[in-house]
């Protein structure tokens, strides 16, 4: 019993460098893992033409708004989760996991009739290029199609996370993303002797689902058989309208914060594709590469999240604000990281990708000129994550409207009226320094109203 104890109250009693590390470290590592599969992925298919990485790129919008809903729910669900722990609410923690998996099978059956009837239209739009629309609608339709792989993924991840259990989020991503890039090679050029028939993009779509779906299984079993803090059953499944609205005052924000980048991801492709399809390669490349980076941070955050949940609940201001700050150091030592390999060997990193002198002088500026705003945003994002966990999702859409859309494509329409691709990428750093002038405006007034009165 009390081992038991010490493990629910770690996130209010454990040292916070040693917590922090504790709950994000197996999530860093999950998501380096796949980040690496993302660019695995990528360098096969670049075997295959620059079409087909061409497709992946608009390919990501997609990708990344279904990703974005999962991490939406989930992170909703966290908060509620969490919250409700540090308050000794289980009842209410079961329910919230349960109105979870509703919104999971809802979100499931948009994507799969966009699966059916939207993807040829949405490439249609982008590209005139045969090979690029056919790929790229092959490959979104099975993504689309077999969505509830990610879904239950993240969900189940996501409350093993809320209970402080982290190291099986590290096992399900990484078997997941591990299992991709097995079988990537395998589906995408084929293995005769085992009579399997090269697929080319389809087959990258193929291991990717596989992956998420093994996944999924995995943190299914595991919330099951290892998570005693959350039950849970058939009626929690039932809609409750307090607790899905309370999902969704956390959850919708982040889904939104999702979608402007993918609108931004759309439009970016677009000013690309008025130079050529190379320039939309190259940003699709980019963003594979810049995942290494980004990808601890988001990891990070989701730990970061839990914790502040649960000590708000709690009514431990020092704590929340002890944690924040960790957080931004442990983001900035990252994203420094990124600009240095950036700045310093960007041949070297876009060479693994079979480029073209004219892909590699494009990337090269790409990586090089965008870079210098990942100290900037190390910060602004390790901030949002103290928004979502406080109830205050709507300042991370606000932040991000900025960052994507109301600055960057503005700015980088305007940049490409100098006919110089190269130069439309400074428009990244610009809408940094903007967006993270509104993020410490926010966070002062968050400060104010709901942790400061906490220790009064």
């Amino acid at each position: 019993m009390k081992t038991q104890t010490l493990k629910e109250n770690k996130m209010g009693t454990m040292s916070l460098t040693r917590l922090l590390i504790n709950m994000a470290l197996p999530m860093v590592i999950a998501m380096l893992v796949q980040a690496l599969y993302n660019v695995v992925d990528s360098i096969y298919v670049s075997q295959i033409s620059e079409s087909a990485v061409t497709a992946l790129s608009l390919a990501f919008p997609v990708q990344n708004i279904m990703i974005g809903c999962a991490t939406g729910i989930g992170v909703g669900v966290n908060a509620l989760v969490s919250k409700s722990l540090g308050e000794g609410d289980r009842k209410t923690a079961g329910r919230a996991a349960g109105n979870g998996f509703f919104l999971v099978a809802v979100v499931t059956v948009l994507f799969a009739l966009f699966g059916i009837f939207g993807t040829r239209p949405f490439f249609a739009v982008q590209s005139t290029v045969a090979e690029t629309v056919d790929g790229g609608t092959v490959y979104t339709s099975i993504c689309c199609l077999f969505a509830a792989g990610i879904f239950v993924e993240v969900l189940g991840e996501r409350l093993l996370q809320s209970s402080g259990r982290t190291i099986y989020t590290l096992i399900t991503q990484g078997t997941g993303a591990v299992l991709n890039i097995l079988l990537d090679p395998v589906f995408i050029f084929g293995v005769p002797w085992l009579g399997i028939q090269p697929m080319g993009i389809a087959g990258a779509a193929v291991a990717t689902v596989i992956g998420q779906w093994v996944a999924a299984i995995l943190a299914l079993i595991f919330n099951f058989k290892c998570n005693p803090e959350i039950q849970f059953g058939f009626k929690d499944l039932k809609p409750v309208k307090r607790v899905v609205g309370q999902i969704l005052t956390v959850g919708i924000p982040s889904i939104i914060m999702v979608a402007v980048g993918s609108v931004m991801n759309f439009s970016m492709n677009q000013i690309l594709q008025g130079f050529n399809e190379t320039a939309t390669g190259v940003f699709g490349i980019y963003y594979k590469l810049q995942s290494f980076f980004f990808m601890p941070l988001f990891g990070l955050n989701n730990g970061t999240v839990s914790i502040v949940a649960y000590n708000y609940g709690a009514r431990k201001p020092h704590r929340i604000t002890g944690t924040l700050k960790r957080s931004c150091m442990m983001a900035l030592g990252v994203m420094i990281l990124g600009l240095l390999a950036f700045q310093l060997a960007p041949d070297m990193l876009l060479g693994i990708f079979n480029p073209s002198e004219e892909f590699l002088r494009i990337g090269r500026s790409a990586l090089q000129e965008i870079s210098w705003a990942f100290p900037m945003a190390a910060i602004g994002i390790a901030l949002t994550a103290g928004f979502q966990a406080l109830g205050n999702g709507s300042y991370s859409t606000i932040i991000s409207l900025c960052r994507q859309m109301l600055v960057l494509l503005p700015a980088a329409y305007l940049l490409s009226l100098t006919g110089e691709v190269t130069n439309v990428w400074w428009a990244f750093p610009i809408a940094e320094c903007v967006s993270l002038a509104v993020t410490m405006l926010f966070f002062l007034r968050i400060y104010k109203r709901k942790i400061k009165p906490l220790s009064e």
